[in-house]
């Protein structure tokens, strides 16, 4: 067993890989049907909106059940379906999930476009279309993976379950979230797929919108001094969180995570153009770390706001928070954690310890107190552009690193 401190449920669990179980394993990944079901899936056109995967599910469900998952379907609509596919071991133990979703984001201008966005083509050794790389690439590795480990005849322990979901290009509620909260999921223990370079992200930033709203008094434009003028009001809050909120957050730092950050990304505000404008509002995109609190973020910003117009008399501001959600984290010594190191170390990658950019679902699984890591193939700069696309050697790579973790984690060893 490693001599790693270890933390947490299941957390002196040996997660060593014997050489001869990992050889069994990785001789049932086969490259051509694992290039082949990456095609079929990217030639489903999974768009979200509207969302509707039931297409890309059956493509997904069909493979899994060939292989002896026991597979359930399930969705808040007839349209959003999500999978939840079973292969369970032969003894009590670790329960783990691999995630990942099917649902793509809209192409953009197709002209845009070198390959065609659904046609799944191969150049170059990469596989071009819209979500070949997000997130297509992890349900393909995570599904060969799992396939592997049932063919491989290796005895484990636990459960491996394979859900591959809908709806994470909108928040994932109809996704990862209904599957998590409606019970459909019993796990010790999540894998995300995102695009990652097969690095090991640790967790992801959270995120606390805010709106800022000035309000002040119409009037004529040829006579501002009898109106008070709300983008002007505007103009000193931005130059107060940028002289004041901007450093606080740059100081703001976390070992994976990078740190705190606004963005002003929109601004609205007038009436007409001879009129005094009585309201104007920027919408402040807050990303957020371990620690920090949607709450807290709007609490921080008002009382900015509230100070940069206090000396205007007529003017005053209003904050709301659209939504939010906490940044995630998991132990890295955890489980989970040093499954993943031990396979990344098997096939003689190095260990890199990061975190996600952006939002996942990895949200749903940590919220209902399941410890969740994001790893995946693929570059996330490809994301959500014209020619998306993956290197088919990553996948590849991603398969046997899926399936080595499974392995070090659910494993019976020496057997």
């Amino acid at each position: 067993m490693s001599r790693e401190q270890t933390t947490g449920r299941f957390g002196d669990r040996d997660v060593s890989i014997d050489p001869a179980q990992a050889a069994r394993v990785l001789a049932q990944i086969d490259r051509d049907e694992l290039v082949a079901f990456l095609q079929a899936l990217v030639r489903v056109p999974s768009v979200n909106p509207p969302g509707d995967t039931r297409e890309v599910i059956r493509v997904v469900e069909e493979k899994l059940a060939a292989a002896g998952f026991a597979t359930l379907v399930v969705g808040p609509t007839p349209e959003k379906q999500n999978i939840v596919a079973t292969l369970q071991g032969q003894g009590a133990g670790p329960r783990l999930a691999f995630n990942a979703h099917v649902d793509v984001v809209p192409i953009g201008e197709e002209s845009a476009w070198e390959h065609p966005p659904f046609g799944g083509e191969i150049h170059d050794g990469c596989v071009y279309g819209r979500g070949a790389g997000d997130d297509k690439a992890s349900v393909t590795a995570q599904v060969m993976a799992a396939i592997a480990l049932a063919r491989s005849g290796v005895p484990f322990d636990g459960a491996l379950l394979v859900t591959e979901v809908a709806d994470e290009e909108v928040g994932g509620a109809a996704g990862a979230g209904y599957i998590v909260q409606n019970g459909h999921v019993q796990a010790d223990f999540a894998i995300v797929g995102e695009q990652t370079f097969g690095q090991i992200c640790v967790g992801e930033r959270g995120s606390a919108p805010v709106k800022v709203t000035v309000f002040g008094k119409t009037g004529h434009a040829a006579t501002p001094w009898k109106g008070v003028n709300a983008i002007e009001g505007i103009a000193r809050v931005i130059t107060a969180l940028r002289e004041e909120l901007w450093p606080r957050l740059a100081a703001r730092t976390h070992p994976f995570l990078n740190q705190s950050t606004a963005t002003i990304s929109m601004i609205e505000g007038g009436v007409k153009t001879n009129v005094i404008p009585d309201r104007a509002s920027i919408h402040v995109d807050r990303r957020i770390l371990p620690g920090e609190t949607p709450e807290r973020v709007v609490a921080e910003i008002r009382e900015i706001a509230e100070r940069a117009i206090a000396d205007v008399p007529g003017l005053r501001v209003e904050t709301s928070a659209p939504g939010g959600r906490l940044a995630i984290e998991a132990d890295p010594q955890s489980a989970v954690g040093r499954a993943l190191r031990a396979a990344t170390r098997q096939i003689g990658k190095e260990v890199v310890l990061t975190g996600f950019f952006a939002g996942t679902d990895g949200k749903h699984f940590a919220s209902a107190g399941i410890p969740t890591l994001i790893m995946g193939p693929g570059d996330p700069a490809t994301a959500h552009t014209p020619n998306e696309w993956v290197g088919i050697d990553e996948v590849v790579e991603a398969t046997q690193l899926y399936a080595l973790a499974a392995l070090a984690l659910l494993g019976r060893k020496g057997r």
